[in-house]
């Protein structure tokens, strides 16, 4: 098993303190644009691009430009039971990584750039391990920064799935993992490395197999799993899985990596809100293997700005769409003061009446999956509230998670690892209020419920 860095203190404190400074307008000012290196950004398991939508706009507003930020959106994000055998609707690390190495020579062919930084959440750092040390990156990549990354497994068992993409004990990990250069470093040399993880709070990095359905089985993982000997290993106290990839903490610490200085935004977010802004993204759907982000055409979508006190609607629809096969819908030119419901109707699939607050800059990669079928449990209530959190989990009593005023049902104490919650309601047309405060992170959505008889459903999702 990996054995800790002794100099994992020192960086702690390094990053710690560049934190702490992170509002402080650095000597120099903005970056010259030869100094703004294009940065592809690569999703985990079951996810979009959309993901990384904050964190896009936090490098925005300090001053990197649209065109040299890139999310990479794979086509079958969820892993292979088995890495070595195909299954419908998954896809292999080779497979990621073939999708990344393209993505990669895409942007330097637009940018004219000679090499790339990466930055992955969870799986996504698999990718970027993989095509370094295996597809030709260590050529085209200055920095790899990976968030949560499970680099020594979620597990390491080799008598369970022993072929698994996440199994520590696996062929895939342990030859990424396989000692290089005089030091015996875990890193491909060449690259500037950084991980960032969770002291004791990410789900995949447990101790106990509670959070992959085996409690009280040792996974023979320690906290510090993700970290990696030969790259700078930075901790966010505190941070979950996903946090530690799309938390501002999170930026902060990539920024300075990146470019050796704290970031010069003064909101505590690092976001700086445009007045006018345009969104468009792509829709996508299921197979049976799981979600995917190819197109789904003939969905429906539906736009309307609402009224932030009351979730009701303020006039006709702003975007009245039928998908085509490309799957884009868009654009919506709106401004960032005013909250969003998005209606996606789609065969097979829940109605979901989504409601966002109010988007802070402008966005492609607003990418929507239409909610699934209302499962029998269910069925039962008038209306059903979903209370949402993509980029991050809900965690007590770290959080504070309500609805309408109430602790939200459903999130357990301790590790944060759900990042939903539901709530059935006996009456449609309600109000319906989500509230999440954690740190420096505070958002209120408001939405109303909608009649479940008519498979609608209602989702509150949160931006951090």
């Amino acid at each position: 098993m990996h054995t800790p860095l002794l100099r994992r203190r020192a960086l702690l404190t390094l990053a710690t303190a560049g934190l702490l400074s992170a509002c402080a307008t650095p000597p120099g000012g903005t970056p010259s644009a030869d100094a703004q290196p294009p940065i592809v950004f690569v999703h985990g398991n079951g996810d979009t691009a959309a993901l990384w939508t904050t964190t896009l706009w936090r490098w925005e507003s300090n001053g990197w430009p649209r065109a040299r930020l890139h999310a990479v959106d794979f086509p079958y994000p969820s892993a292979r039971d088995d890495n070595g055998v195909e299954q419908a609707g998954r896809s292999s690390a080779d497979d990621q990584m073939r999708h990344l190495a393209a993505e990669v020579d895409k942007v330097l062919a637009a940018t004219g750039a000679v090499k790339v930084v990466l930055m992955g959440n969870s799986r996504g750092g698999n990718a970027i391990r993989h095509y370094i040390a295996n597809g030709g990156g260590a050529a085209k990549v200055s920095h790899a920064i990976l968030g949560g990354t499970p680099n020594h497994g979620v597990w390491s068992n080799p008598g369970f799935r022993p072929n698994n993409e996440f199994n520590g004990a696996g062929p895939f990990l342990t030859a990424l993992n396989a000692p290089k250069g005089p030091n015996g470093d875990e890193v491909t040399p060449g690259v500037q490395w950084m991980t960032i993880r969770s002291d004791n709070n990410d789900k995949f990095a447990q101790p106990d197999g509670v959070w992959i359905g085996a409690k009280g089985t040792p996974t023979n993982v320690t906290f510090d799993g993700p970290a990696l000997k030969g790259a700078n290993n930075v901790v966010l106290p505190g941070r979950d899985h996903r946090e530690v990839s799309y938390h501002p903490e999170a930026f902060a610490a990539a920024f300075r990596f990146v470019t050796g200085r704290a970031p010069t935004t003064t909101s505590p977010l690092h976001i700086t809100p445009e007045a006018a802004i345009s969104l468009s993204g792509k829709v996508s759907g299921f197979t049976a293997g799981g979600p995917t982000n190819l197109p789904l055409p003939g969905a429906r979508l539906q736009v309307f700005a609402t009224d932030a006190a009351t979730g009701e609607r303020r006039g006709a629809a702003l975007v009245d769409q039928t998908i085509g096969a490309d799957g884009r819908w868009g654009p919506l030119r709106t401004d960032s003061r005013t909250p969003l419901e998005f209606v996606l109707e789609a065969p097979g699939a829940a109605i979901s009446h989504t409601y966002r607050s109010p988007f802070l800059r402008s966005s492609d990669i607003v990418h929507l999956r239409p909610e699934r079928a209302i499962a029998d449990a269910d069925k039962d209530a008038a209306a059903i509230a979903t209370f949402s959190r993509p980029r991050a989990y809900f965690g007590l009593p770290r959080d504070v998670v309500l609805l309408n005023g109430e602790t939200a049902p459903g999130i357990p104490p301790g590790v944060a690892g759900v990042a939903t919650a539901k709530r059935k309601f006996s009456a449609a047309g309600q109000q319906v209020t989500g509230e999440f405060r954690s740190g420096i992170v505070s958002e209120r959505i408001t939405g109303r419920t909608w009649p479940a008889a008519e498979r609608r459903v209602t989702v509150l999702e949160l931006h951090e």
